[in-house]
């Protein structure tokens, strides 16, 4: 791996784990030493960084992005958009075996969330192959492309509540529930076990955004 895309990498991680708070000016000189390469490849991620939205400039150089409560809407109006229609296409010509044994995981996943951090860990890797699912079942490079691109933001938003047990079991039933939907080969259940589960997660994510300061 090239040392620029190590430096990317690392960097891109660091932000959407909140170990770079919004805010965090990403100085070359800095960055450089922290991640053992030299200038130009810590500037060359920083281009990356800004064009994925996730840096930007500021006044004393490239700074980690803030998300705002009007960030979260425009995220979630295009996230609707587009989850929506691909559960319903991943309903229409996905493979239910699949989509069942998601479902069977999903149904078990509350053990993970009582558990130690680790375990948690698991659970959002689940929640990563259910995804991986459907961008393999609707054959549709674009609307995978588009979804992917957006997904980087939704991880960062995720974290804000991430440690909220409750809020986590009620997302794993949900899920549960779209997978279901799409294994039963059922596009309009699908698209609407989205919806909804879309609909919670912004409620509670905007709630929790309020009591937390961010830059």
């Amino acid at each position: 791996m090239r040392a620029s895309d190590r430096a990317y990498a690392s960097l891109r991680e660091d932000i959407i784990e909140w170990r770079l708070a919004p805010g965090t000016i990403l100085a070359e000189v800095e960055q450089s030493e922290r991640l053992g390469v030299s200038r130009t490849p810590v500037r060359e991620a920083l281009s990356r960084l800004s064009a994925e939205g996730l840096a930007a400039p500021g006044g004393r150089g490239v700074v980690v992005t803030d998300i705002s409560l009007e960030d979260i809407d425009e995220l979630f109006e295009l996230r609707e958009t587009l989850e929506g229609r691909a559960a319903a296409l991943a309903a229409a010509r996905g493979n239910a075996a699949i989509f069942w044994e998601l479902h069977r995981q999903l149904l078990e996943a509350p053990d993970l969330i009582n558990s130690a951090d680790p375990a948690r860990h698991e659970y959002y890797a689940l929640v990563g192959r259910l995804d991986e699912a459907i961008d393999a079942a609707i054959s549709n490079s674009y609307l995978v492309q588009a979804m992917r691109s957006l997904r980087v933001h939704l991880v960062r938003v995720r974290r804000l509540a991430a440690d909220d047990a409750g809020r986590l079991h009620a997302a794993a039933g949900e899920h549960a529930a779209i997978a279901e939907a799409i294994a039963s080969g059922n596009p309009k259940l699908a698209e609407a076990a989205t919806t909804l589960h879309l609909h919670r997660s912004l409620s509670h994510v905007k709630a929790t955004h309020r009591k937390e300061p961010h830059g």
